[in-house]
């Protein structure tokens, strides 16, 4: 079975690190959201089986919908698509959002899972990230968010420039305490052409120290398994049974439509990816045209894939899965090429399958890169 992402590219204002595509105005979102149906209508065929098991509203901020935009979204998906009745369905949030008049049109909706984009619950933090919203609103917006929803997952932030260990030890204390059963949790990256970026390089804002994200890394990694919770890939942990279905998916290969601008699809073979730009999004499909464009996928391309999203989960790379699927070229170059990270014991092999170990977990896009086939 399928998913399908929905890039929804409108936001309040612009977070400092943010290079995702988005816009301030929200003049067009009726517009937009006339023509994301239109694609989704346009593209039914490319779902095998036209089955489909998740459901994920990204961006941007999805939460900026109203139910009018929500229904026509869901009205066209369940009238083109085959939706199981155990989908899993997300909609990223921002805390400023979630009032409880809108927590109660979401659960009104076929909406079942959020994704709140906390960030941290420190205000000089998001001050610093110029998050749109305050530390309270984050607090108060998931306490609420818990009277209407029982799969919740937030996002933090560690890494972040002045932010010490006890704060960061204090953040996932605030965290628990709430009673989530996912987060999501990423290192603070400096992104070219940003907000973030030119303020560090005019000396406004420190650098970003890696020595300090894996201190961060590991106190997180540390806390939450003692508190029950699987590291089931490199950013996400979830206690058992909430698991997010639609970042496995991605992670295992599974295929997904993208819809919207900047959206990407995957089906197995080809990757396609829509123009990154509203108004000749809109322009485009009002001529009954997609604005994509693909890439067909060699079988190294399909290796290297495997090899660096397998790699950041809980359920590794197998050799012998890499022979059945590549060939034995690639199986017996990976296990040539993962010879000296087992000896430095930076991976283990556990039951036939290659796991980045605990010494190596903050250095595995590194490591997969050393696996990564090259002529």
């Amino acid at each position: 079975m399928s998913g399908i992402y929905l890039h929804i590219p409108f936001c309040k204002q612009a977070c400092y690190y943010c290079d995702f595509h988005f816009s301030t105005s929200v003049k067009k979102k009726g517009e937009l959201v006339n023509m994301l149906c239109k694609e989704l209508e346009l593209r039914k065929d490319e779902i095998p089986g036209n089955e489909v098991e998740t459901i994920y509203f990204g961006g941007g901020t999805p939460s900026l919908l109203n139910a009018g935009e929500l229904k026509q979204i869901f009205d066209t998906i369940y009238s083109n698509f085959q939706v199981t009745d155990d989908a899993e369905i997300t909609l990223e949030a921002n805390p400023d959002d979630l009032s409880r008049e809108k927590l109660e049109l979401l659960k009104a909706s076929k909406i079942n899972r959020l994704s709140i984009g906390v960030q941290s619950f420190f205000e000089e933090d998001l001050k610093l990230m110029n998050r749109a919203h305050n530390a309270s609103e984050a607090l108060e917006s998931i306490q609420m968010a818990k009277e209407y929803f029982d799969n919740i997952s937030i996002d933090l932030i560690f890494g972040i420039p002045n932010m010490s260990e006890q704060r960061w030890k204090r953040n996932i204390e605030i965290a628990l305490k709430l009673g989530l059963p996912h987060f999501s949790c990423y290192a603070l990256t400096v992104e070219p052409n940003t907000a973030l970026k030119k303020f560090i390089d005019k000396g406004i804002i420190k650098p970003v120290d890696d020595d300090l994200a894996k201190a961060h890394f590991e106190i997180l990694i540390q806390t939450l398994k003692e508190a029950g919770f699987v590291h089931y890939e490199f950013s996400n942990f979830g206690k058992p049974g909430y698991f997010s279905q639609n970042n496995t998916a991605y992670w295992t290969g599974k295929p997904y439509l993208g819809i919207g601008p900047s959206a990407h699809s995957y089906d197995g073979e080809t990757r396609k990816w829509n123009i990154n730009n509203n108004t000749l999004y809109i322009r485009s499909l009002q001529q009954g045209a997609i604005p994509s464009e693909e890439e067909k996928l060699s079988v190294k391309d399909k290796y290297n894939e495997y090899v660096m999203t397998r790699l950041r989960t809980m359920w590794g790379v197998s050799p012998e899965e890499v022979g059945e699927r590549f060939g034995t070229v690639f199986q017996e170059y990976l296990l040539e090429q993962a010879k000296e990270h087992l000896k430095d014991g930076l991976l283990n092999n556990e039951n036939g399958r290659l796991h980045v170990s605990e010494k190596g977990k903050f250095l595995s896009d590194g490591i997969a890169a050393d696996l990564f086939f090259v002529e």
